[in-house]
């Protein structure tokens, strides 16, 4: 009998610290900021890039960080055109998202860096840029 009650104690107290254990993992993950990137080939893609950032600085209010999207590849050749980008960079603008571009990519298919809207930061390899956010923290997708 005795033995019963002390287990149930024991137990008790077990539970009671694994309780506070989870409270303090969420206290933490409060004060936490999510940044994030998104690595993406293709000029469509921004707006659901774009309307995902929106959803996420929603759902995590003083939570939501940074967010930034990298252009990389055969996609830069549209960053010069109006038509297909005008109306991105100025949704990213509202939603406080950053849209930058693959220097590297830019050269490889010719794309003339001073046509690119000054709203986007050219960087010289997006690929490493994107590697040097991931070491920061940033939760990182490749579309």
């Amino acid at each position: 009998m005795k033995t019963n009650i002390l287990i149930n104690i024991l137990l008790l107290v077990m539970l009671s610290l694994s309780g506070l254990n989870r409270l303090e993992a969420q206290q933490v993950d409060s004060n936490r900021t999510n940044n994030y990137v998104v690595l993406t080939q293709k000029i469509p893609q921004l707006e659901p890039i774009i309307l995902t950032a929106e959803t996420l600085k929603m759902e995590e209010g003083k939570n939501f960080g940074d967010f930034q999207i990298i252009i990389c590849g055969k996609g830069v050749e549209d960053l010069t055109d109006p038509d297909k980008i005008s109306g991105y960079v100025e949704n990213a603008k509202k939603m406080g998202v950053r849209i930058i571009a693959c220097g590297f990519s830019l050269t490889k298919f010719k794309v003339d860096r001073t046509q690119v809207p000054k709203e986007i930061t050219v960087v010289e390899n997006g690929i490493h840029y994107n590697l040097q956010l991931q070491k920061k923290g940033y939760k990182s997708l490749s579309l």
